[in-house]
């Protein structure tokens, strides 16, 4: 986090990049000396209300993140920056998103956690844009202008008032994250037999092993499990993904799967009636396949730059997790973020692990079409994981070639444009038994 002192000293010059949150309620005239360099402006968890008329003299800026801040309109200075490309204006008081607040090179939007219940048909002619971030606001319709979006591939709607859903929200060519908990749409879904229940003073809870968009994830003892546990307690609040009850909803009827990191148990009687799962301890060997998307990649995740794997590895990996996916659709669940950042593996034995159901959806039981036509967005995420593998496998050898050749054909079909050509994860996980 820089200073108002080093931005007004000139220290900074020269900066891409501007972070400062200390009460401003207006922004400082000194962030124009960076106008030939900035290209990030960070001024979340401020009192801001506005932003000053002159702002694209940031000719440069490509994101600017506004996150609570008291704003109550998307400020329509920010459709003439440009160069903008990310906006971010995460838990703010926003109502009002007018066509003019727009960029023009819009790729990446975030309102999480507002009161917009409106967008402007014009959110549907920014041909560019691939993240749309409107979990926990009052929506109940999207402009049936972005049925023309070609590029767009993350879409979060929970927390919403969405009583149905567009007919062509399920034809979009790209869209594979798609997030819908938590919205009156009327839709059945069995309840999971329950887990056991470990109440909160028979937990010795040590340090902390992590934490999440949703939560903090803690090291844990029970007398009835020698080996530790790991306790994720909920914050309560609304995540970029939705809300934790339902995430927690969609843990328990993922229920379990050697390819699955869920819960054996739910937490009660925390003093502060916080909510809460036992979760399996994951041994220290295992670790993130990869980083999360960058600004610069937006929805593509960063993995490590030396990491290299056979093809063997990228056909075990690719087969544990088909088989993860295949199951949670088969009871009737959306991962939602099906990522490689949420793939925990042990680059020894090439053993996976699918996390973070914080974007998981419950789809309906009898709306068997609907169902099937969610999922098969879900798929082409699985497509690009597999490209994503492909491009870490080493030099191949023959036998390698064959493989590989197998996977190529898999992620062909797994992200055609047109949803409905695409195979189910059971036929998914059929084809890569075969190659094995």
């Amino acid at each position: 986090m820089h200073t108002l002192e080093q931005l007004r000293s000139g220290a900074l010059a020269g900066a891409r990049r501007l972070d400062l949150s200390c009460g401003l309620q207006t922004v400082p005239r000194e962030v124009f000396d960076l106008a030939d360099s900035l290209e990030v402006l960070n001024l979340s968890g401020n009192q801001l209300t506005s932003l000053p008329h002159d702002l694209p003299r940031l000719h440069r800026l490509k994101v600017i993140f506004c996150s609570n801040n008291p704003f109550t309109q998307l400020p329509e200075v920010l459709g003439d920056c440009t160069s903008l490309q990310m906006v971010g204006f995460k838990s703010c008081s926003i109502t009002q998103v007018s066509a003019a607040a727009l960029p023009q090179h819009l790729r990446w939007f975030i309102l999480t956690d507002n009161a917009v219940s409106h967008l402007p048909d014009a959110l549907g002619e920014r041909p560019a844009l691939q993240k749309l971030m409107l979990a926990g606001n009052r929506l109940h319709a999207l402009p049936d202008s972005l049925a023309t979006l070609q590029r767009l591939e993350l879409l979060r709607l929970s927390a919403n008032q969405f009583a149905t859903l567009p007919g062509w929200l399920t034809t979009l060519p790209r869209l594979c994250w798609l997030a819908l908990a938590g919205n009156p749409l009327g839709w059945h879904h069995a309840p999971p037999p329950p887990l056991d229940a470990l109440h909160w003073s028979d937990l010795q809870v040590d340090g902390l092993l992590g934490e999440g968009a949703s939560g903090h994830i803690y090291r844990a003892h029970h007398r009835q499990h020698s080996g530790g546990l790991a306790l994720k307690l909920f914050k309560g609040l609304v995540t970029s993904d939705g809300l934790p009850e339902h995430e927690l909803a969609a843990c328990l009827a993922a229920g379990q799967h050697p390819a699955l990191c869920t819960p054996s148990g739910v937490l009660t009687g925390h003093p502060e009636g916080t909510r809460g799962l036992v979760l399996p301890l994951i041994p220290p060997n295992f670790t993130n396949l990869a980083g999360p998307p960058s600004l610069e990649s937006c929805t593509r995740d960063v993995y490590p730059g030396d990491l290299h794997i056979s093809a063997p590895t990228a056909l075990r990996l690719a087969t544990q997790l088909a088989d993860a996916v295949a199951h949670l659709h088969a009871r009737g669940v959306m991962h939602g973020d099906l990522y490689a950042h949420n793939i925990l593996w042990d680059p020894h034995t090439a053993q996976a692990l699918l996390s973070d159901f914080g974007g998981a959806t419950l789809l309906p039981d009898a709306r068997t079409a609907l169902r099937s036509a969610l999922l098969a967005l879900e798929v082409r995420a699985f497509g690009l994981l597999l490209e994503e593998l492909q491009s870490l496998v080493e030099p191949a050898t023959s036998r390698s070639d064959a493989v590989l050749s197998g996977i190529a054909a898999l992620t062909h079909t797994c992200t055609d444009t047109v949803p409905a050509r695409r195979p189910d994860m059971a036929q998914v996980t059929a084809q890569l038994a075969a190659l094995a």
